[in-house]
């Protein structure tokens, strides 16, 4: 699939690309229970510890450093009030840091408690601190704080492993299939539709609101709906940020839309893309907590434009120069269109199968629904305009089909590899559920049309 190809090319130059971890000093492992914490010091400008019976440690420091994906024991001290009293410890950011259990530690430390925890990705996450007595609560403090950091002696067994595609034969092979079906659609454009287009862009419109309103806005609610942690609800919303695909018009066509107008969508949306989808990116980012800037990969989306306009204008050039080659070109565009679809979406789940083994369950969900909420809410927006159908089509599949590709290299360009690879979950199981699902409406249309000329 072309959708699907172009998101795997993408991805590995926006992997290579990736800005280098700020490692900070390694830490050694010395603790019989996994690694122990170490004091990062609290700044001079940092708050001193509140006077109370909770401290972590000597009592010296709000924040302490932690390698990721290890297993440690916090030693939390209640004075004179652990008698009797009981703790409960918890992680803000559970991607960061989860909290196994606490207990009270033996009875030669009769005012200590044990927490014991586990670290995920690098990040900061909060504790949140509770004695009770009984019912009534005796203290609590959220002003301490885990600060995960990489472990630099530690192999290399996350994020993705994409390289390997570059040798691939498969996609050598999808590559000329790739050009000359691209060409065979520059042979399917319509000179007339694209000369109304330009005098009634209602179509094209909205597409842009679908794209870069609404689908960013269900994304964010989602999220806070599923409560997914930071990271994973940035991915999405980019995600939702991000133009429509490349395999737009693949659909449209396959689906009996408008192709000249599904063209004139993807490059009209990936030429707002460069305003829009930083704009969305960060108002949502702000509301998400993320206040960092996010680096909109101004090349990739020249690029983007240049594989859709180059090979479709190659296209329309035969169509009016070499009318017999044209004739060619069409016949082979839906067979080849099918193999590209299949060859795309095999290589994509091969590529992603690391990813989906550490996709958690709940990401499932959005990944699912959001090329369907796409799909219905661009189709819609064309239905309450009283658009032909094969337009209402062609807005329902641009408005649902994102360019995840994008997506990628704009979380892979912002931040770290380890924040970087958590929150591209959501964007790779978007692609894939499109694509999977998009396939699935491609053999049931089929399907239905040879139902009814049967009938």
């Amino acid at each position: 699939m072309q959708y699907s190809l172009c998101l795997m090319l993408g991805y590995i130059l926006s992997v290579t690309s990736s800005k280098p971890l700020d490692v900070p000093t390694p830490l050694s492992d010395n603790s019989s229970l996994g690694h122990r914490l170490s004091t990062a010091g609290t700044p001079p400008s940092s708050p001193t510890l509140s006077p109370g019976y909770l401290q972590i440690g000597d009592g010296c420091c709000l924040q302490f450093d932690f390698p990721e994906h290890s297993k440690g024991v916090i030693v939390i001290s209640a004075g004179s009030a652990a008698h009797a009293s009981q703790l409960s410890v918890h992680s803000l950011d559970t991607a960061v840091l989860k909290v196994l259990n606490v207990s009270r530690a033996s009875e030669g430390l009769p005012d200590k408690f044990l927490a014991q925890i586990w670290s995920g990705m690098p990040g900061t996450a909060p504790l949140r601190l509770e004695l009770k007595l009984l019912e009534s609560v005796l203290e609590e403090r959220d002003d301490f704080s885990i600060h995960v950091v990489p472990n630099v002696d530690a192999p290399e067994n996350g994020g993705f492993a994409a390289s390997h595609f570059s040798e691939s034969p498969l996609l050598y092979a999808l590559l000329p299939l790739l050009f000359i079906n691209k060409c065979a659609f520059g042979c399917k454009v319509d000179l007339e539709i694209l000369k109304s287009l330009i005098k009634r862009p209602y179509p094209v419109l909205l597409g842009i609101v679908g794209q870069f309103v609404l689908m960013p806005l269900y994304a964010y609610l989602l999220s806070l709906v599923l409560r997914l942690s930071q990271p994973l609800a940035l991915g999405l919303v980019v995600t939702c940020s991000s133009p429509g695909g490349g395999g737009g018009y693949l659909y449209s066509l396959l689906l009996g839309g408008d192709v000249t107008l599904a063209i004139s969508m993807t490059l009209v949306s990936t030429v707002a893309a460069v305003g829009l989808m930083p704009l969305s990116s960060s108002l949502y980012g702000r509301f998400l907590g993320v206040h960092q800037t996010l680096h909109i990969p101004f090349l990739k989306i020249f690029a983007t434009l240049l594989f859709i306009a180059v090979p479709i204008s190659t296209g329309m050039v035969i169509k009016w120069r070499f009318p017999q080659v044209s004739k060619v070109l069409l016949l082979v565009i839906k067979p080849f269109s099918v193999v590209l679809m299949v060859g795309g979406l095999f290589m994509a789940y091969q590529m992603g199968s690391s990813l989906l083994s550490q996709v958690p369950s709940i990401l499932v969900v959005a990944g699912v629904s959001v090329p369907l909420v796409g799909l219905l809410t661009g189709y819609l927006l064309a239905y309450l305009l009283h658009l032909p159908i094969a337009q209402r089509r062609t807005v329902s599949i641009e408005v649902g089909v994102q360019n995840s590709l994008l997506a990628l290299a704009v979380l892979q360009l912002s931040f770290n590899r380890a924040e970087a690879d958590l929150s591209s979950q959501a964007p790779f199981l978007v692609a894939l559920s499109g694509t999977s699902e998009m396939l699935l409406l491609v053999l049931l249309h089929f399907a239905y049309r040879k139902w009814k000329n049967n009938s």
